[in-house]
């Protein structure tokens, strides 16, 4: 008998004994998990592993190699991955109930439990597509991406199109809309002090009542300082000088923007923004390549010196990183 089996049975006869019940023997000497009356009818320990092995042993080893593995690799995320997966359990508790849950995953602790090790899988699975990134996409992401902030000022004006505005009207709104961005502009063209006067003007025309009151002030923005909606509105603001204010129609998806650069921050160094371009670039290749996930695993399995006892789950194991390798490149062709 395996060393697997013996582990297995061991666990049986465990429970068994924890019910205070004393395990039967059947005629061929091997320890019976459920009789009848009819002994050819008998279950035995060995039956139970033999059936558990084929139909649901290789996910519940890998389960356990991957939460062995991945506390030792990442020990400084335990506790945190563990709070992130019980904050989403809650969640998922008070948006569908506990019934639903346990309905899927047998158990509260069950489904924390699957969450927890899905979050250090990931952060494995990242880290591993990190160390594929070179030096050289570093650095090409560093030149062509990184920006010093800008400090930048804005006049929003909202065209009130909604779903069911009709094509006249719509066009009637957003007509009224321009004209007014033209008039601020108008405004701005002929003032002495052009930064006072946008701030007064901010506090007149903007429909975003967040800033306006603060001479629409956005502060120093960045990428991924604001939501992706101001993206068009950064770009342009990068492209225009400190002090100068934006003479064209800038859209984003909240309507129409006149912006005014304050200022821009030096470009930081590559140094304090490399932990964050090796995130992105290894996403990214993560998001390129579906078979890295299967990879990433199976080579930090490795690693650790992973050796599968039982024969069949060897081979099961084995089946099952080539089939996922194909499935994923094949799905990658249907992008």
């Amino acid at each position: 008998m395996n060393k697997k089996k013996i582990a297995i049975i061991s666990l049986c006869t465990l429970l068994l004994c924890g019910c205070g019940k004393q395990i039967p023997t059947l005629a061929d000497g091997e320890q019976a998990i459920a009789t009848f009356s009819d002994e050819n009818l008998n279950i035995s320990i060995n039956d139970l592993y033999d059936n558990m092995k084929e139909q649901y042993a290789l996910n519940s080893l890998i389960e356990l190699m991957d939460k062995n593995i991945l506390e030792k690799e990442l020990p400084d995320d335990i506790e945190n991955e563990m709070e992130n997966a019980k904050a989403t359990v809650k969640s998922m508790e008070d948006t569908y109930g506990k019934d639903q849950i346990t309905s899927y995953f047998g158990s509260i602790d069950s489904y924390t439990n699957y969450l927890y090790i899905n979050n250090l899988q990931q952060k494995a699975i990242l880290n591993y597509a990190k160390g594929k990134v070179s030096d050289k996409e570093v650095n090409a992401y560093y030149e062509k991406n990184i920006y010093g902030d800008v400090t930048v000022d804005h006049i929003l004006v909202k065209t009130n199109v909604t779903d069911e505005t009709s094509s006249e009207d719509e066009e009637k709104l957003e007509t009224e809309a321009k004209n007014k961005i033209n008039e601020i502009i108008e405004k701005l063209n002929n003032a002495d002090d052009k930064l006072e006067t946008f701030k007064q003007l901010a506090k007149e025309y903007s429909d975003d009542e967040a800033t306006k009151e603060n001479g629409g002030s956005l502060g120093a923005i960045n990428t991924d300082t604001l939501s992706s909606s101001y993206d068009e509105l950064l770009e342009a603001a990068r492209k225009l000088e400190d002090g100068k204010y934006s003479t064209e129609l800038i859209t984003t998806e909240l309507g129409y923007h006149v912006i005014f650069k304050e200022s821009t921050a030096e470009k930081p160094s590559l140094d304090s923004v490399k932990d964050s371009i090796l995130e992105t670039l290894g996403q990214e290749k993560i998001d390129d390549d579906d078979t890295l996930r299967i990879s990433a695993m199976d080579e930090l399995r490795k690693k650790y010196g992973m050796e599968i006892i039982d024969s069949d789950l060897k081979e099961y194991y084995s089946n099952y990183i080539a089939n996922s390798i194909a499935q994923a490149k094949q799905s990658e062709q249907t992008k």
